[in-house]
């Protein structure tokens, strides 16, 4: 059975995640999500989700490429994540590109393209542009 790992927050989940994640799954037999914790997004990246850990959890739990979810609570633990669950292939989005290379000692790495027009910071951007418009009419 070939294991696949992806890191990500997947908050305000859409049509760019859900590439991602069908494409991941299409490298093996088996998806491990590494969401990050609330915690972990305030702290460490210094961002707050719109929905909590439990509610993100939730939704990619429902996504049927998605085999098991994990939290992320600390930028160390791909080494361990990887040697716990014998993990293959790692697999991040290419605004990462280069950053882990140096776990191709212990598994494969694959940076894949991000789905064009779309992420999660331009949906929030995009909601705060039409609340400002509405707010003034």
């Amino acid at each position: 059975m070939k294991k696949i790992i992806t890191y990500g927050t997947f908050d305000l989940l859409h049509y760019g995640h859900i590439n991602l994640l069908r494409r991941a799954k299409g490298l093996g037999d088996y998806l491990i999500v590494a969401l990050s914790t609330d915690d972990f997004n305030v702290e460490k990246m210094k961002k707050k989700s719109y929905f909590t850990f439990d509610e993100r959890k939730s939704l990619l739990e429902s996504i049927r490429f998605v085999d098991l979810v994990i939290p992320e609570t600390c930028w160390e633990q791909k080494y361990s994540d990887i040697r716990e669950f014998r993990v293959d292939i790692l697999v991040m989005g290419d605004d990462w590109e280069g950053k882990f290379d140096w776990m191709k000692k212990y598994c494969e790495v694959v940076y894949f393209p991000r789905t064009a027009m779309v992420s999660t910071s331009k949906i929030k951007q995009d909601i705060s542009s039409a609340d400002m418009v509405n707010q003034h009419e």
